[in-house]
């Protein structure tokens, strides 16, 4: 509740500030014609008296709008339209009383003089109150628009970090299971080596923040400590190889975006295979776009969901982060190689991480 003050004190704010100045205006406007005319300028009252009554019953009138604003439109506008009047009635009652006061040749002589003055003071309110509304509407639709948007980013906040937080259990798995082998076997400071890379991996991976962005040599540098884990487990088996352009490496990207890619790749182009086999990413800047490709030399992809794995870490998921944050501006290709194996393109607007002005 106390968030809402700033908001209604700003729009009670700017609804006294057009208020005072339209009515002002009106009172100006009225009172120039007056003397354009040749009218005494004793005629400033009546001037004013119109001014004043319509500022007093409109101000009145605002109350009564807001409190039917929230019924069923049809409701709302029944209420208004009684409203307005029952306002009609008064104003043009003290207004016609105001001009009679100061001239009696005002007075008319029979009733379509006073329907005049009647459907001029409806004209004035008439388009006080659909100024009023207009305003109202196009507020209220700016709110749901911007509350739209709000749980829209949410949303989609929500998803990346879902989409990212979904570490394969199967990696810790036979990451645990290859140390515990190597503490059996007695290989200790291997051992130890695998575990401070296994830590530094997962520091990054829950520390970086899915809807924020890195560079890209930060992600380079986060995959190749998940593949120095994974090459103590293969080790010959898997032959790795990166061709990094200088300009790109400065390039943002999703934190992790390599990762599930490569993680897949092992899967079905190393782990199944008892020669192993290898990997190969590269990243270059093609323009105002980032390029990277990863290529394995696996059996292939027949069925693009087959090689998702299960827990939605994979190639779908990274599909799917990258639609999220770059929507069309994005591409994500999986092509099989000849004679065998698979290529994955992926293209990015290119955008270089701010320097830091203290390097």
């Amino acid at each position: 509740m106390h968030s809402l003050k700033p908001l209604v004190t700003r729009f009670a704010s700017s609804f006294w500030a057009l208020q005072i100045s339209g009515w002002t205006g009106y009172f100006l406007l009225n009172f120039s014609a007056m003397m354009a005319e040749g009218k005494p300028f004793h005629f400033v009252w009546y001037s004013l008296g119109g001014a004043a009554s319509g500022l007093a019953v409109t101000s009145v009138l605002r109350l009564g709008y807001r409190h039917v604003w929230n019924l069923p439109a049809p409701r709302m506008m029944l209420s208004a339209a009684g409203m307005l009047l029952l306002a009609l009635i008064v104003d043009t009652k003290f207004y016609t009383e105001s001009l009679f006061r100061i001239c009696d040749d005002c007075r008319p002589e029979n009733v379509l003089g006073y329907i005049w003055y009647f459907a001029s003071r409806l004209y004035v309110l008439l388009s006080w109150s659909g100024l009023y509304f207009g305003i109202k509407f196009s507020r209220q639709l700016r709110e749901q628009k911007e509350a739209a948007l709000k749980a829209q980013a949410m949303a989609h906040e929500a998803q990346l970090k879902m989409l990212r937080y979904q570490l394969n259990p199967h990696f810790l798995f036979n990451t645990l299971n290859a140390i515990s082998t190597l503490v059996l076997d007695r290989r200790n400071d291997t051992a130890n080596g695998m575990v401070g890379s296994l830590s530094a991996f997962l520091r990054y991976s829950l520390d970086s923040d899915p809807v924020q962005r890195v560079t890209l040599a930060q992600e380079i540098d986060a995959t190749n400590l998940y593949l120095g884990i994974e090459q103590l487990r293969f080790g010959e088996r898997l032959r790795v190889r990166m061709d990094i352009d200088d300009d790109a490496r400065d390039a943002l990207v999703p934190s992790l975006v390599l990762q599930p890619l490569v993680e897949n790749a092992i899967k079905y182009a190393v782990s199944k295979r008892e020669e192993g086999g290898s990997i190969e990413i590269e990243a270059k800047r093609c323009g105002a776009d980032l390029r990277i490709v990863m290529r394995d030399d696996g059996p292939g992809c027949s069925n693009f969901d087959k090689r998702s794995n299960g827990h939605g870490v994979g190639l779908a998921n990274t599909r799917e982060r990258l639609s999220v944050l770059y929507g069309a501006q994005q591409r994500f290709e999986l092509i099989n190689r000849a004679p065998h194996g698979v290529e994955i393109r992926i293209e990015l607007p290119f955008q270089a991480a701010a320097k830091d002005p203290t390097q």
